[in-house]
């Protein structure tokens, strides 16, 4: 008889303890098993594959040498943490990751304990870590704070802020750099491995350490040509000069991959007496799965796919999606107009910018992950004769608020702001999406403010915006497909301020602002079969309102309701202070709003989110009919 296969490991393994049951030469098998789990579950979930497979070792090796949870471990971002999901705790739910009700694509706080900090936005890790590390040492407690962060996201200036206070940690932080891209270090070979653990260890450090404290006693001379022939010799080697000036002990770089390497290393680390580390790891994005390791992305975000082949699953083809329509728009204006510029903040493809560049190299500009600097860079275009403009995400843009007033709004400078993925985005939750643009853009003075309604409106927008150099104008679009309407042929250049009637009635107007124009159309439907005649209006613009059309409205109508995909503050807001300030509720007019509610919304589908939201029709009937006093005999209570 064949002996009967072993038990996977992994099945061993639910919890950080569990492994540090296992000996050093397991980890090997287990990290293979992580990986094979991981593939397996992404390929029936979709989601974000090829960074997490990049660090299953690494994911392994601090586990096994910090003692998790209790040393504080932040995945930057969080894209990578679906191993660091699988054996904490999770692996029973990871085929629910980005689904309604499973588990966050990110590391969250209530979903685990060894979630110590959200991630979601890049380069925040080493300040979280450093907050955990600096608290335990007030404290009194050995536990440390550990940074996972990538080279990415070390481009953002709030690492290197961070990095500039870690002296306050003392050796309780520990920032681990995962460089997939060779976008820092040289080829990772057994000399620098060498090195790397030789420069970690007790031993280096006691020498160097009596050595620094010897050459204080030296004539400044010689005590300052000692420090740089020390900083020298190790820059020289293992280029960490910069992380040195920073107040950070380089070690590294070092084969991410290669547990024997990774697995000393970091009990040397882990055991030093020296101040807070950096360990310099160089991991292959989309490691130990062929599709992914050959594709441009790495496979980052992928749909679902079948294991074997890598193929994604497609979806139905349909009408364009909006940042596509966006990117075709920006194009025809690049053609039109040499001053066009465009400005991206490290989502090239996400924005559509990358099709732009393709055409218009010189003009184009991929700035890293710095939306603040994006912003301020545009304002100096714009002060300079361009045409810049800034295309972010929703979310993204957050980041850059204080640019948005200081540098563009006060200044009135004309910068262009295309804000992608507006409204609810689904699978990644309340992280990214992008509920407040309107709330607090709308709020400064200068600004014009435009949401599209379908992508015909999008491809106007984008002309208006290009031709508007009075002061600044932002333009909001959601996430996904547009409704099928066809693409004009040429743009149409809107008038600021002006909505439009898309259907005329008499008792009910919905002010609609973006893509709840579909559901506000339905609405309508359903009010008329009631026998309440509806007139849906397409505002367009959030700032300026067009005051003129919603004084008519209110003058002919019994009842107003606002509609909008964003959060208060915005559209609704807008509305009812124009309103009060006019005295123009005080006929007896009823003015509902209707906004996102004042909660942060977990992934979901859009449709299911906006259901739970309560903006789709069903619910703008029933406010309507709430507004009205509506009872089952078709009775209700209007103005006269």
């Amino acid at each position: 008889m064949s002996p009967e296969p072993a038990t996977p490991l992994l099945d061993t393994v639910d919890t950080p303890d569990d492994m540090r049951k296992l000996a050093p030469a397991q980890l090997r098998q287990l990290a293979d098993e992580l990986r094979s789990e991981m593939i397996s579950a992404v390929g029936q979930t979709g989601g974000h594959l090829g960074s997490g497979l990049g660090v299953v070792e690494l994911t392994v090796a601090i586990h096994y040498v910090f003692n998790t949870p209790e040393d504080r471990l932040v995945w930057d971002v969080g894209h990578q943490a679906y191993p660091h999901k699988i054996i904490t705790g999770r692996r029973c739910r990871i085929r629910t990751i980005r689904q309604g009700g499973g588990l966050s694509g990110f590391t969250k706080r209530s979903e685990s304990e060894y979630d110590p900090f959200g991630t979601a936005h890049s380069s925040t890790s080493i300040s979280a870590a450093l907050g955990f590390a600096v608290a335990n040492k007030l404290a009194g407690n050995p536990g440390r704070g550990i940074a996972v962060i990538g080279d990415g996201a070390m481009s953002a200036g709030m690492a290197y802020e961070a990095m500039n206070n870690a002296k306050a940690a003392g050796n309780r932080l520990v920032v681990i750099l995962n460089d997939n891209d060779m976008s820092i270090a040289p080829p990772v070979g057994g000399l620098s491995a060498y090195l790397a653990r030789l420069v970690s260890s007790r031993p280096f450090l006691r020498v160097r350490d009596i050595a620094r404290r010897m050459s204080r006693k030296l004539p400044e001379v010689l005590h300052k040509a000692a420090r740089r022939t020390d900083e020298m010799a190790r820059g020289w080697w293992m280029g960490g000069t910069l992380f040195e000036e920073l107040g950070l002990y380089y070690v590294g770089p070092i084969d991410g991959h290669n547990l024997e390497q990774l697995i000393p290393i970091l009990e040397n680390v882990r055991d030093a007496a020296e101040g807070p580390c950096l360990i310099h790891v160089v991991t292959k994005k989309g490691k130990g799965y062929a599709p992914a390791e050959e594709a441009d992305d790495k496979y980052h975000g992928v749909q679902k796919f079948d294991v074997i082949t890598g193929e994604q699953v497609k979806g139905a083809s349909g009408p364009p999606s909006y940042t596509n329509v966006f990117a075709k728009a920006l194009i025809a204006e690049g053609q039109r107009d040499s001053t066009i510029c465009a400005i991206t903040a490290a989502m090239p493809s996400g924005t559509g910018l990358d099709k732009f560049a393709e055409l218009f190299p010189d003009r184009s500009f991929d700035v890293g992950i710095a939306e603040q600097h994006a912003v301020t860079f545009a304002a100096g275009l714009a002060a300079q004769g361009m045409r810049p403009f800034c295309a972010i995400y929703s979310t993204f843009l957050q980041r850059a608020f204080d640019q948005v007033v200081h540098d563009v709004a006060i200044q009135n400078l004309p910068v262009r702001f295309a804000i992608d993925r507006a409204g609810l985005v689904g699978a990644d939750g309340a992280t990214h999406a992008g509920s407040f643009d309107v709330t607090y853009l709308a709020t400064l003075p200068n600004f014009v403010v435009m949401a599209a309604a379908d992508e015909a409106e999008l491809a106007h927008m984008t002309h208006t915006a290009a031709l508007h150099d009075s002061g600044p104008i932002a333009f909001r679009y959601p996430r996904g497909n547009g409704v099928g309407v066809a693409l004009p042929e040429v743009p149409e250049r809107l008038e600021i301020g002006k909505g439009r009637i898309v259907r005329h009635g008499t008792k009910i107007a919905l002010l609609s602002l973006g893509t709840r124009l579909a559901e506000s159309l339905k609405a309508a439907d359903q009010l008329e079969a009631k026998g309440l005649s509806t007139t849906v209006a397409d505002l367009r613009f959030a700032k300026p309102l067009d005051e003129e059309l919603i004084r008519k409205l209110m003058a002919t109508h019994d009842v107003i309701v606002t509609v909008e995909e964003g959060s208060i503050g915005g559209l609704g807001a807008h509305v009812l202070t124009m309103a009060s300030d006019e005295g123009l509720t005080d006929a007896g007019l009823t003015i509902r709003t209707m906004r996102l509610p004042d909660v942060f919304q977990d992934h979901d589908s859009p449709e299911k989110q906006y259901d739970t939201a309560g903006l789709n029709a069903p619910q703008i009937v029933e406010t309507v009919l709430k507004a009205l006093r509506w009872n089952d005999a078709g009775v209700g209570e209007v103005r006269a």
